[in-house]
């Protein structure tokens, strides 16, 4: 009737990783003894409650010693088994991206190596982002810091620096050619590209034209145009083209008849323009004429009758050279003619806006004795001629002209645009001169 004795282990707490069944850690029942048999083993039965978490457990183990006549003792042992070990890992270098970059895509940014926990399998870090801003707009420092939890709240973390640079200049879109050669009549204007940034929504443009054109000068001269891009963070690309100007001569051939009596000839009554520093010279002749500025005087001529050419060389705002070549054809068919130019007064504006008040294009001046049939042509500022009649009729509204465009313009506008026109008169068997100039057209 009496029960077999023994000290059962104490109760003890060991980690997850720990082996429950290993008696070395967990203890061992001392002491049994009995009053009859004698060689008894102590035995024991476990029941698992679950822990505060997935690795832990508590294990509540039943001990029990039993004699030969079935008088059983029994103790019971409490094996608390925890997790306090933190897991581990490598988290990823600190690195640099370019602001273009995806600093979510781990492939750029670099991922966690070498995961592992005491008790855990199959673990995933996980990561937190803290954005600064950095030098400029599309700059930033992101602190990113890893964490890995192990089930039971033991947590490692790791930081990594993540640094966004913007280090590219924009780039052109539109390309075009850097170097031009072309004649100074025909110079082409400045292109129009596009650039793109790679972060930079809006790029800042600034554009530069230079010249090495000297004025007055007959040599080739180049044009130096730049653009300078700069994006948000300061980054700068230049671009540039170099259009190589050639210096052209144009010569623009005129002709005239005169008596040797008919007084001074203004040569500069047969060029559009007359620029200071050029001047009129001879080229040939039966002889050498008078030839003051830009009068010439054939009253020394009588008996030297011929072709006289006089020559006048200017350079235009682009370098090229116009020269106005004027043959005169000096004679004595003289006529004494009832008009001089003196008497002519042509309208130096055309306003058509029904006030009365210069509505068309008006030659005066001209009484009913000179008896001159007048021949008009008006160009615009390009030389394209717009209106031309070789019988002009003042005073008459039907023969007048009051800035109709030319039938063949492109437009529904029924008269020329706001501007400066020119013209070219010409009094038949006036013995004068052609009369060219400016007339202003305001049609609205």
């Amino acid at each position: 009737m009496t029960k077999p004795e023994f000290t059962a282990p104490a109760d003890v707490t060991i980690n997850c990783e720990d082996d429950a069944t290993d008696l070395t850690l967990t203890g061992d029942v001392t002491d049994e003894s009995d009053n009859c048999s004698s060689g008894l083993d102590a035995t024991y039965t476990d029941a698992v409650a679950a822990g505060n978490c997935a690795n832990e457990s508590v294990i509540t183990r039943t001990w029990s010693l039993t004699d030969d006549c079935n008088n059983t003792t029994t103790h019971v042992q409490t094996i608390t088994v925890q997790d306090i070990t933190k897991p581990e890992f490598t988290a990823p270098a600190d690195v640099t991206i370019n602001c273009e970059d995806d600093a979510t895509d781990l492939t750029l940014t670099g991922d966690v190596t070498d995961e592992m926990d005491n008790c855990s399998s199959g673990l995933d870090a996980t990561y937190t982002d803290a954005v600064a801003t950095g030098n400029c707009a599309n700059e930033s420092v992101i602190t990113r810091t890893w964490s890995l939890n192990d089930g039971c709240d033991n947590i490692t973390s790791h930081v990594q620096i993540i640094t966004i640079v913007d280090d590219k200049a924009p780039e052109l879109v539109t390309n075009f050619s850097t170097e031009v050669t072309a004649s100074c009549a025909d110079i082409p204007d400045a292109p129009e590209p596009s650039f793109i940034d790679n972060c930079s929504t809006n790029v800042t443009v600034n554009f530069t034209e230079t010249t090495s054109y000297t004025t007055n000068t007959s040599e080739d001269y180049e044009i130096i145009r730049k653009w300078e891009v700069k994006d948000a963070c300061e980054n700068v690309a230049v671009f540039e083209q170099v259009v190589t100007v050639t210096v052209d001569e144009f010569v623009t051939q005129a002709s005239d008849e005169r008596c040797y009596d008919d007084g001074i000839i203004d040569l500069n009554d047969y060029v559009d323009n007359t620029n200071e520093g050029s001047n009129w010279t001879f080229v040939s002749g039966v002889t050498t004429p008078n030839l003051d500025g830009s009068n010439f005087d054939p009253s020394n001529l009588e008996d030297q009758y011929g072709d006289y050419v006089f020559s006048y060389t200017y350079t235009s705002d682009t370098g090229c050279l116009e020269t106005t070549e004027v043959t005169i054809n000096i004679n004595d068919d003289c006529i004494i003619y009832p008009c001089t130019s003196g008497d002519v007064v042509i309208s130096k504006a055309v306003t058509p806006n029904g006030d009365s008040y210069n509505e068309s294009f008006d030659i005066t001046g001209i009484t009913a004795d000179c008896n001159f049939t007048i021949g008009v042509k008006i160009f615009n500022r390009w030389g394209a001629l717009i209106f031309e009649d070789s019988s002009y009729t003042v005073g008459e509204n039907k023969g007048e002209w009051r800035g109709q465009a030319h039938k063949s313009a492109i437009g529904s506008a029924s008269t020329v645009p706001n501007g400066t026109y020119y013209y070219i008169i010409t009094l038949k068997d006036s013995g004068l001169a052609p009369f060219t100039g400016p007339v202003y057209v305001g049609t609205k």
